[in-house]
């Protein structure tokens, strides 16, 4: 029986100390998205805080996600701290242009997770990834097609108004 009883860590030291910092950068996220919702809200762009608070729950998530997945390989999973985050910003644009590159940043560091999977032959959790990889197509998808329709509407009051409203609309659809 001993035999069939893994003694240690299922996955290499450096995998888990990649998912660790990627469980950390999600609770950031999470934290982050939280701090513009309630800018947007203060602002009075309730669609847009409704957004970033559903924004901020995806990201608590895949964070909880990834611990799991660490705690299933009886590996040693970090509950982070997280540090401050933004809370003032100058427009709603730029509320949005911050989303987008803190996507951009998670897109990256989950690429970097597959990449040390490929180079130390962690097949399974390169294919745990993969989930990752296109919620990410996702997430940087709906983040550009906000920004777009500020290039799309403008910046005046009426704009801001009819971004506002289809916000809650944009959706990635691959079909």
């Amino acid at each position: 029986m001993k035999d069939i009883l893994r003694s240690k860590s299922v996955l290499k030291e450096e995998i888990v100390d990649i998912i660790n910092k990627q469980i950390k950068m999600e609770a950031h996220s999470s934290a982050a998205y939280l701090a513009m919702a309630a800018w947007c809200d203060k602002e009075g762009y309730d669609n847009s805080a409704e957004f970033f608070f559903t924004q901020s729950e995806e990201e608590r998530k895949h964070q909880l996600k990834l611990f799991k997945y660490l705690v299933d390989m009886e590996c040693a999973a970090i509950s982070p701290t997280v540090g401050e985050t933004q809370h003032e910003f100058p427009t709603l644009r730029s509320v949005f242009e911050t989303a987008l590159e803190m996507e951009i940043s998670v897109t990256d560091a989950i690429h970097d997770i597959v990449r040390e999977c490929r180079k130390v032959g962690d097949i399974a959790t390169e294919e745990f990834m993969r989930w990752f990889v296109n919620e990410q197509i996702e997430e940087e998808y709906v983040a550009r097609k906000c920004i777009e329709l500020f290039d799309t509407l403008g910046e005046d009051k009426i704009a801001l108004g009819m971004v506002e409203e289809r916000v809650l609309g944009v959706e990635y659809n691959p079909e």
